[in-house]
């Protein structure tokens, strides 16, 4: 295989987060809308790179309300910031089909660097003939890095959001001619 270009297939791809509720339990989302591309080498795997954009508004928790209250000022703002982007600067591989991907995301117009923990899941052709790359991977971060501060005291002790987010995805990305 030599260096390629490829685009995420998001009907067969996941970007998520994980965030505690009320400290007791996990409450998942995921976002619907989004592109990404990248390059891969596996000969010189530090040469690849990866872009990926997020469509704030398309996120996605199974519940009306608490997805409305994420679209709004007091978290994305997805009026004020549609998008959330990840551009890699730093690709280490870490051992076999694991790799360290560094780089910038940007949410509400701040951008820090996160490093997601990676792991290489696969290449296959399907029935269609598209050459497919699989990637899992994951991340922790403090969502109050990126303006995301809104939270509520509970009566017992504690706070209703986690400040610790487990970001993830899981992605089928097909070869581009």
């Amino acid at each position: 295989m030599s260096t390629a270009t490829y685009a995420i297939d998001p009907t067969h791809s996941r970007i998520g987060f994980v965030a505690r509720h009320a400290m007791i339990t996990k409450v998942r989302g995921s976002f619907d809308e989004y592109t990404g591309t990248g390059t891969y080498d596996p000969a010189d795997p530090a040469a690849s790179t990866v872009h990926i954009d997020i469509r704030t508004a398309s996120v996605d928790t199974r519940n009306r309300d608490r997805d409305n209250h994420l679209r709004s000022p007091e978290f994305f703002d997805v009026d004020s910031f549609p998008t959330i982007t990840f551009t890699s600067t730093e690709i280490v591989p870490t051992g076999d089909d694991r790799f360290a991907i560094t780089g910038d995301l940007t949410i509400k117009g701040i951008s820090k660097p996160v490093t997601f923990d990676t792991e290489l899941t696969g290449t296959a052709t399907d029935p269609f003939g598209h050459e497919r790359l699989g990637l899992e991977g994951s991340t922790r971060v403090n969502r109050k890095d990126w303006g995301l501060t809104w939270n509520a005291l509970l009566e017992a002790g504690g706070v209703l959001v986690s400040e610790q987010i487990t970001l993830e995805f899981e992605v089928s990305a097909v070869r581009q001619p």
